[in-house]
């Protein structure tokens, strides 16, 4: 029997209820200092055509030689998504034309992959869902050049700085069923990639780039006929081509028609996907094995060997966070989303409050660099001062209050939190009687509240921020509700 859907995955049409079902392939260029067939750099940025070899111009006579750093780099992402590592792979030529593609084909791999079978567990904000998308295969191929149309009115330009950069092709199994989980899942494997170090994730010059296939069907009904969005280029668009191609796509069929598989672009701008050209299938390419290269082959104790040194990855990082410094599930999995945020944080928990710590951190600091459109690796605070910031706290020195102000100007203007706290006179008051005087004259000018206070304590609060108010912030808030207390006999 089917599972029930979820109601928040149902899309509601004009003729009743439908469900999305989307798979992903994620090009994921391999951090390497040289492409996957030839020497030649992979820099971004470089003058057009000048980082390409004779190999990558397809020059008569010119044979490809594998990059082990490559596939190095693609075994041990298959091992963080934990995957089956095929110990035997091949390459095969995907036969197209295309004027950035010099050679003709593309050497990619068909049937045997270098990485089988895997999973990603994923977070999905939106609905507090953890889900698993199943990973179907990684495999190794070259990127194409890039054609330019415009910089001249009538010609068209090649760059092929590109060709021949190594990219790992991850290919999911169809177990998205909305934009929000689509979106989760880039963000989630992004993240792994970045910890394992095999790919900067860089959406904006296109390290990372989605085809996104999208069908839809009735619930419970089998699959429907896909169309692929091809080269989306960000996370945010990724979720809008999903609700812009299944809209169209319930549209026709609601309409009477049917839909045709195709490969189709998404325009952000217009915000609608329009047609590319048919879905080619696998025959369409005429693969076959690469005659210029023999099978790859590696044994067991060479993966075992990269498995042993592999980082502490994002899902593991954020059990020992829950573990080792008690904070919330959702606490940990923010923090570990980037592994600099990671690493920040537990340089401030270290001998500190781990809940503090990741208070601090997610709303404070993190709120204000959002709002500054910063990450954790442009802050202005060190790991040392929000330390310095907390452990002033807990030493009764500030109060929570004051250590808001004292974080701003560390924020803006940098300088050592226990220097600016007595410089500026900073210090919370814990002298009694001078927090009792303003107790005195708070109750005294206020006999109605008083009373009220009395019938109903919860009033306390008025009084508090109200000596708060004329001690400027300063006065210790535990010393001010004692004193408060006692004075007007509420337990």
């Amino acid at each position: 029997m089917n599972a029930p859907v979820n109601p928040k995955k149902i899309i509601k049409g004009a003729t009743g209820d439908w469900e999305i079902v989307i798979g992903m392939e994620i090009h994921a260029q391999v951090t390497s200092q040289a492409k996957l067939f030839s020497g030649a750099s992979t820099a971004f940025g470089g003058e057009p055509n000048s980082h390409v070899s004779l190999v990558d111009a397809a020059m008569p006579g010119m044979l490809p030689v594998i990059n082990e750093e490559c596939v190095r780099q693609a075994i041990r992402t298959g091992l963080g998504l934990k995957a089956q590592i095929n110990l035997r792979s091949t390459f095969d030529r995907k036969n197209y034309f295309y004027p950035d593609l010099p050679q003709g084909y593309q050497i990619s791999q068909y049937k045997s992959p270098i990485v089988g079978e895997g999973q990603v567990i994923v977070d999905v904000p939106e609905t507090g869902e953890t889900i698993t998308v199943g990973i179907e295969r990684l495999h190794l191929e070259q990127d194409a050049g890039k054609s330019i149309h415009d910089l001249h009115p009538t010609n068209s330009f090649v760059d092929l700085n590109r060709s021949g950069v190594a990219l790992m092709e991850i290919v999911s199994k169809p177990d998205l069923r909305s934009s929000d989980e689509a979106r989760a899942y880039v963000t989630k494997l992004r993240t792994i990639l970045r910890y394992l170090g095999t790919c900067d994730g860089d959406m904006e010059k296109g390290n990372l780039r989605a085809d996104v296939n999208v069908s839809v069907r009735r619930p419970g009904d089998p699959l429907g006929t896909r169309c692929e969005i091809k080269n989306v280029n960000s996370i945010r668009f990724i979720g809008q081509a999903i609700e812009v191609e299944a809209r169209r796509q319930i549209g026709i069929i609601e309409d009477g028609g049917t839909i045709d598989q195709e490969t189709r672009l998404f325009d952000p701008g217009r915000g609608e996907t329009r047609s590319m050209r048919s879905k080619e299938e696998a025959h369409d390419y005429r693969y076959f094995p690469d005659p210029d290269l023999l099978p790859l082959e590696f044994d067991q104790p060479y993966v075992d060997d990269l498995a042993q040194h592999l980082p502490e990855l994002p899902d593991e990082k954020k059990a020992r966070f829950i573990a080792q410094y008690g904070i919330q599930s959702y606490d940990a999995g923010v923090l570990v989303a980037e592994r600099a945020s990671a690493d920040f944080y537990e340089e401030v928990a270290k001998g500190r409050d781990g809940k503090a710590a990741a208070n601090w951190i997610i709303n404070e600091l993190f709120g204000r660099l959002n709002r500054d459109g910063k990450d954790i690796g442009s802050s202005l605070v060190t790991a040392a001062q929000l330390g310095a910031v907390i452990d002033l706290i807990g030493e009764g020195v500030i109060s929570g209050k004051i250590a808001k102000d004292l974080f701003d100007i560390v924020f803006t203007e940098g300088g050592d939190p226990r220097d600016i706290v007595e410089t500026r006179g900073m210090k919370q008051v814990t002298d009694t009687g001078a927090i009792e005087k303003a107790v005195d004259e708070i109750i005294a000018a206020n006999p109605d509240k008083v009373e009220q206070a009395k019938a109903k304590p919860t009033l306390l609060g008025w009084f508090v921020g109200q000596v708060m108010k004329q001690t400027g912030g300063k006065a210790n808030p535990q010393a001010v509700n004692e004193l408060l207390k006692a004075k007007l006999g509420i337990e």
